[in-house]
C-alpha cells in the first residue's frame, strides 16, 4: 500500500524536465533572437552573449518573469553555464600555451595578477561592493563575460552585479577592439608584439580576434593564441576566489565554509589536457565552439531576465569608474611588459 501511495504521489507530481522546460525554452528563444539581431546590417560584430543579456534585461523588466520559468532560468544560469565553461577547454592545448614563449607567458600571468589585485584594491578605494569588484576584476583580467559568470559560481553575487560587470567589460573591451588597431605605428609594435598586447589585455576572445587580425594574419594568430593562454588562468583564479570566499565567512564569525569543488574547472582543465594528448577530430572541435557560445548565450539570456534595472541603477557610476580604471591599467601595464619582455 505504501508503495502504491508513493506511485500515485509521483504520478501527480510534475517531472523535473517539465519544471525546467519553460525557463529553458524562454532563455533559448532569447538567445536565438540575439543571433537574429546579429544578422542585421552593422550588427554582425556584436557578441551574441552581449545581445542576449540586453534582450533578457529588456524582457524581464518590461514583461516580467513568469513563475513557471524561474526553475529553468536558474538551471540555465548555473548548470548550462558550467557545461559551457568545460567545453571551452576544447579550444586550448598545452602546446598553444607553450607557443606563446617564456616572455609572453610571463607578460600574460603578471598582467592578469597585477590587474586583479589593482582592481580589487581600487574597488575598496571607490567603495564598490566586494562581490561586484571581484566580478569586474575577473572579467577584465581574464576573459570578459565568461570569466564574470565563472567567478560568480563562487562569489555568489546578485544577478544585477553580474549584469553590471558584464556590461562594464563589454563596453571597455569594445572600446579596446576599436582603438588598438590605430596604435601599433605610434607605439612601434611589430605584429607579434601587437598580437601579444591584444591577447594579454583585451577582455573577450572575439574582441581580441577583431583587434589583432586588423593588423594582419601574424598578429591575429599570435593574439588569439595569447588570449587562449590567458583563458587557461580561469581555473586557478576561480579556485582562489573560492578560497577567499570561504575565508571571508570564517573571518565574520560564521563557521568556516568548505571550499567549493569547482567541478567545471576540473572539467575545463581535463579537456585542455585531453585536447593536448589526443587527436580530437576537427569536426568535433568545429561543432564544440558554436555549441559553447550558444550555451553561454542562453545562460546570459537567463541572467538578463532576472536582472532588475532599478537595482542596476542603484549601483551608481562607481563600478563603471572601476571598470574604466581597470581597463586603463591592464592596457598600460601589459604594454609596458610587452616592451620589456617580449
Amino acid at each position: 500500500m505504501a508503495a502504491l501511495a508513493r506511485t500515485n504521489e509521483n504520478v501527480g507530481r510534475p517531472s523535473l524536465a517539465a519544471d525546467l522546460l519553460p525557463g529553458l525554452v524562454l532563455a533559448a528563444l532569447i538567445a536565438a533572437a540575439a543571433y537574429g539581431v546579429r544578422l542585421a546590417p552593422g550588427m554582425g560584430s556584436l557578441s551574441p552573449m552581449i545581445v542576449a543579456i540586453a534582450l533578457g534585461v529588456t524582457m524581464g523588466n518590461l514583461v516580467g518573469v513568469p513563475d513557471a520559468a524561474r526553475a529553468g532560468l536558474t538551471f540555465a544560469m548555473r548548470r548550462l553555464l558550467r557545461v559551457a565553461i568545460v567545453l571551452l577547454g576544447l579550444q586550448l592545448t598545452v602546446a598553444q600555451v607553450i607557443a606563446v614563449g617564456a616572455g609572453g607567458l610571463a607578460t600574460i600571468v603578471a598582467t592578469l595578477v597585477a590587474t586583479f589585485l589593482f582592481t580589487t584594491w581600487f574597488g575598496r578605494v571607490l567603495g564598490v561592493e566586494r562581490g561586484l569588484t571581484q566580478l569586474i576584476a575577473a572579467g577584465t583580467s581574464i576573459c570578459g563575460a565568461s570569466a564574470v559568470m565563472a567567478a560568480n559560481t563562487v562569489t555568489r553575487a546578485s544577478d544585477e552585479d553580474v549584469t553590471y560587470a558584464v556590461a562594464c567589460v563589454t563596453l571597455f573591451g569594445t572600446i579596446a577592439m576599436v582603438a588598438y588597431p590605430l596604435l601599433p605605428g605610434l607605439l612601434n609594435l611589430d605584429p607579434l608584439a601587437y598580437g601579444l598586447w591584444t591577447g594579454a589585455s583585451i577582455h573577450e576572445i572575439a574582441q581580441v580576434v577583431g583587434a589583432s587580425f586588423a593588423q594582419g594574419q601574424a598578429a591575429g594568430e599570435f593574439g588569439a593564441v595569447a588570449k587562449l593562454a590567458r583563458v587557461m588562468m580561469l581555473a586557478p583564479v576561480v579556485v582562489a576566489l573560492g578560497l577567499i570566499a570561504a575565508r571571508s565567512l570564517g573571518d565574520k564569525g560564521a563557521p568556516r565554509a568548505a571550499v567549493p569543488t569547482p567541478w567545471f574547472v576540473v572539467g575545463f582543465v581535463a579537456l585542455v589536457i585531453l585536447n593536448s594528448v589526443v587527436a580530437i577530430p576537427a569536426e568535433v572541435k568545429s561543432l564544440a565552439a558554436p555549441v559553447t557560445t550558444f550555451l553561454l548565450t542562453v545562460a546570459l539570456a537567463a541572467m538578463g531576465v532576472g536582472a532588475n534595472i532599478s537595482k542596476l541603477r542603484a549601483r551608481g557610476v562607481r563600478p563603471l569608474a572601476l571598470g574604466l580604471a581597470s581597463f586603463l591599467f591592464i592596457a598600460g601595464f601589459s604594454l609596458s611588459l610587452v616592451k620589456l619582455l617580449a
